[in-house]
């Protein structure tokens, strides 16, 4: 049966926090609607998972205010942690004890009694289809597999709000798809789910509502079609005949355009954003113009397309780097728990 919680589910207004010399979380601030799937977009190093366990009341912040449900993550931090699970970014289910085993033991440790909590455990395991995996050990299951009982274990006590530090991380693509309609049917029961991530299209996929974050604040929030549009209505993309013209089609569509030319891998391709001012109209003028000026220069395009701006063209124009990682923040907290 599903339940719906309204409001918000998190508040959190200047949030800091460092590691030595390290400061993970500079001023976040962060307000997730009940009920939603809510993305945290960024970079490994730019505060997202300093930010869950503040959240989630695994670190005291050094500064700011967290609410949970209206609950203060330090002042009234068993409150919070009645209402929410936390799944990181590496499974912590035992990886001796086969699939039943570790889901009837964590219903156990919940109050559970021995046959609600076998009951819970083989409902959950039809659900995420490890039915037929049930009886073998977690150390033999697949990383996807070991991702879906690692979920399932989370919400065995149904929480109101369900934390998905990097729950994809080095996932194929099958599995990450997986994975995603699990995400997809815990919040249709009424669940809310703050989702950390570094893959750009997993954040476009899943979140209603998503926070950009780098250097440990946020930097841009809204909806996925709010971020596109924040930096222009829509991209061109051109395939050229001769990738010995690029050069001269790039200066062409700078001049054109007054905006970046992107360069991309393949020698015949470029990309550059249209309509600065939001409207598709103004983006297909441009768009247009661009073509006119290349085909007067004698430059052959074979491929033309227009299209939304992506993600992480986005992440691109707000941050001047690419969605890349590096380890400092995980570093900072490997250090931390020496």
């Amino acid at each position: 049966m599903s339940r719906r919680t309204t409001g918000l589910a998190v508040e959190a207004e200047g949030l800091k926090r460092s590691f030595g010399e390290t400061r993970a979380l500079d001023g976040l601030d962060l307000r997730v609607p009940a009920g939603t799937v809510y993305g945290v977009l960024g970079p490994n190093g730019a505060g997202k998972t300093t930010a869950v366990r503040v959240l989630a009341t695994l670190l005291r912040p050094d500064g700011g205010r967290a609410r949970v449900f209206g609950h203060d993550v330090v002042t009234d931090a068993d409150a919070v942690r009645a209402r929410v699970s936390l799944t990181g970014q590496y499974a912590s289910v035992d990886e001796d004890l086969t699939g039943t085993e570790n889901l009837v033991l964590l219903g156990r440790l919940l109050g559970l009694d021995k046959v609600a909590a076998r009951r819970r455990a083989e409902a959950l395991l039809t659900a995420f289809g490890l039915t037929e995996a049930a009886g073998r050990q977690v150390k033999k299951y697949s990383g996807g597999m070991r991702r879906r009982v690692d979920i399932a274990a989370s919400i065995l006590s149904t929480p109101d709000l369900l934390f998905l530090d990097e729950p994809t991380t080095g996932l194929d693509p099958r599995s990450r798809n997986q994975v995603w309609e699990i995400v997809r049917a815990v919040v249709a029961h009424g669940t809310t789910v703050l989702l950390t991530t570094q893959y750009l299209d997993e954040a476009d996929q899943l979140a209603g509502r998503i926070a950009v974050v780098d250097h440990g604040r946020v930097i841009a929030e809204g909806t996925p079609g709010e971020l596109k549009s924040s930096v222009g209505s829509g991209t061109v993309h051109l395939r050229l005949r001769d990738p010995g013209r690029r050069p001269e089609a790039e200066r062409l569509l700078h001049a054109t355009l007054g905006v970046p030319v992107q360069l991309e891998p393949d020698p015949v391709v470029l990309t550059a954003r249209v309509g600065g001012d939001g409207t598709d109209l103004e983006a297909s003028e441009q768009a247009a113009r661009a073509l006119g000026e290349l085909s007067r220069a004698g430059i052959v395009v074979d491929d033309f397309s227009l299209g939304q701006p992506s993600l992480d063209e986005v992440f691109l124009a707000l941050t001047d780097h690419p969605a890349e990682t590096d380890g400092t923040e995980r570093d900072a907290h490997l250090e931390a728990a020496r």
